[in-house]
């Protein structure tokens, strides 16, 4: 399998850049993208089974692994859910799937989006990862929008190695993540 162009672009440029900025002894402590969770919640599939694997299905064309159904744990009955009933889909990628679906999302799906000025930097949780919500699955250009019967959102998660949210965002700035510009919104 060739090597994803991300991928070589960290280890060749990025590693160097990283351990230089916030001057690491070894190379091994340079924070590095470990998976990418995709997760996708189906909240009318208590009404309608078939909508999981739609879901399931739309989560495999867009990320090119085979996404599974996930269930739900609890019961709720104001929701009228009941337990290990099927609610949603996810898929976790690693190694060049993981960088080529980045790839794509950065370079061809966000540009897509509606009025883009950039992915929000509030979805940090404290200790390095960061988690991107989109709101239509029509961004990706796997899915033909004739084919789409209701339009909905997915949860991206990026887990890497880094220990703070300025080394995470850091890296997913040099993978490419374009975040907004707060202080050049401010000045506006």
């Amino acid at each position: 399998m060739a090597s994803a162009r991300l991928k070589t672009k960290y280890t060749a440029e990025l590693v160097t850049a990283l351990k230089e900025k916030f001057s690491y002894k070894s190379v091994m402590q340079v924070p590095r993208l470990t998976k990418i969770c995709i997760n996708k919640g189906i909240g009318q599939a208590v009404a309608d089974k078939k909508l999981v694997d739609v879901g399931v299905a739309e989560l495999t064309t867009i990320s090119g692994q085979k996404a599974t159904p996930t269930i739900s744990k609890k019961a709720i009955s104001n929701f009228k859910l009941r337990e290990n009933l099927p609610i949603g889909a996810k898929v976790t990628l690693r190694g060049n799937i993981m960088y080529e679906f980045l790839d794509r999302l950065v370079s061809v799906a966000l540009p897509r989006v509606r009025d883009f000025k950039g992915v929000n930097d509030k979805g940090f949780d404290g200790k390095g990862n960061y988690t991107l919500g989109v709101k239509e699955q029509i961004i990706f250009p796997e899915i033909s929008i004739d084919k789409v019967q209701k339009i909905s959102g997915m949860d991206i998660s990026f887990v890497t190695t880094a220990s703070t949210d300025e080394e995470c965002k850091e890296l997913l700035t040099l993978l490419g993540v374009p975040f907004k510009n707060l202080r050049a919104a401010e000045q506006v």
